[in-house]
């Protein structure tokens, strides 16, 4: 546990990591003592705002993989807090920290404004599309006091100024007067960030960020008032935003267990006939879905079987699977044809990133031995 952790509570933080920016030449780390007072209750982490005095405000880029080759950023830190940003090592070259740091200790450039103003009547600025929210959001909490972002874009559409702005943020809707005149005049373009439509998945992954559903709100305002806006829908994260395609409809998931010849009955399979009162012991950790198991039997392809020269559980398993008829060769010989949980999968692909994952089990105490002590599953 880190010093951060030991200091503060940490409710809608993104991490709990405040681990030294990689340019620091020192680690501390905090040690309990034993004194009293080490349990007394943590005081929670609160959002800090320091102010920055700028020399200029656009950055430029000539990275061949950017649609743009100039940004603003009207603050550094972004109270958001999204655990993936990617922005999050930038708030090393502060000397502070990409963990917590860059979520509380943040940085805003009241004077921004007026420093754009003068870039932009430079008699050497050509004039492109200037990117706002490539690094952190404008329109992150601590906008709706500093309303730095607002007065940028007052600067921004006094000199018709093409500009394309990226946001998590619902108070972008305080600005609709603005952008919708400089809209208007082809001006401007918006797109709001929407990793998930699950609200539990999105608190977690970003903890100070409006919820999904508001998002959508909000894009069908901007919408309604003539700014073209489209939905980024990044970063995704297949292994949890492909859990549901909405908040409300998740995906039913349709899972099989397939045990060939060789397996312990008594560990897979009931003991009696009728109603599945109670799963065998292999099965026990789903007794809370017992109601959605179907458990099948007879299925075995006796025809295998009398083949000689080995090989029986491959060919059964391929049999089984594909549909098509056994081939001898020499000894084991899968059937060669796309297998039945690949084309259910093909149908599942069509709803998730995650269509098909096959597990593999050997436990010779529960399905038995062959060959020399290997399993037969």
């Amino acid at each position: 546990m880190d010093q951060a952790q030991r200091k503060y509570r940490l409710p809608g933080r993104g991490t709990s990591s405040n681990r030294p920016g990689r340019f620091e030449p020192l680690t501390v780390s905090a040690v309990a003592d034993g004194w009293a007072g080490d349990d007394d209750p943590l005081p929670v982490l609160r959002t800090q705002v320091s102010v920055e005095i700028p020399r200029s405000v656009i950055s430029y880029n000539q990275s061949p993989d950017l649609p743009f080759d100039r940004s603003i950023n009207p603050y550094r830190g972004c109270e958001h807090g999204c655990v993936y940003c990617f922005a999050r090592p930038s708030h090393a070259y502060l000397g502070l920290s990409p963990g917590l740091d860059f979520e509380t200790r943040l940085i805003a450039r009241p004077e921004a404004p007026e420093v754009l103003k003068r870039e932009l009547a430079a008699k050497t600025y050509q004039v492109a599309p200037i990117a706002i929210g490539t690094n952190t959001d404008p329109y992150q909490p601590i906008e709706k006091e500093h309303r730095i972002m607002r007065a940028l874009l007052e600067v921004l559409s006094d000199a018709n100024q093409p500009v394309a702005i990226v946001t998590k943020g619902s108070l972008i809707e305080r600005d609709i007067d603005i952008l919708s005149d400089m809209a208007a005049r082809g001006l401007c373009r918006v797109g709001v960030s929407v990793t998930t439509l699950d609200a539990k998945l999105s608190r977690l992954m970003e903890p100070r960020v409006p919820a999904p559903k508001r998002r959508l709100q909000v894009i069908e305002r901007l919408a309604e008032a003539g700014i073209p806006v489209r939905v980024m829908a990044s970063p995704m994260v297949p292994a949890l935003t492909a859990q549901s395609r909405t908040a409300a409809a998740p995906v039913t998931r349709f899972g099989v267990f397939y045990v060939p010849n060789g397996m312990s009955m008594p560990y897979w399979y009931p003991q009696t006939e009728g109603p599945l009162d109670e799963l065998p012991p292999t099965l026990r950790s789903l007794e809370a879905f017992k109601d959605r198991v179907l458990i099948c039997g007879g299925l075995d392809d006796e025809s295998a079987n009398l083949v000689k020269g080995g090989g029986d559980h491959a060919r059964s398993a391929g049999t089984f699977l594909t549909c098509v008829p056994y081939k001898i060769t020499n000894g084991a010989d899968v059937s060669n044809a796309v297998s039945m949980d690949q084309i259910a999968a093909r149908e599942l692909s069509k709803e998730t990133q995650l269509a098909s994952l096959e597990l593999g089990i050997e436990s010779n105490a529960m399905l038995g031995n062959c060959d020399g002590g290997a399993s037969c599953a």
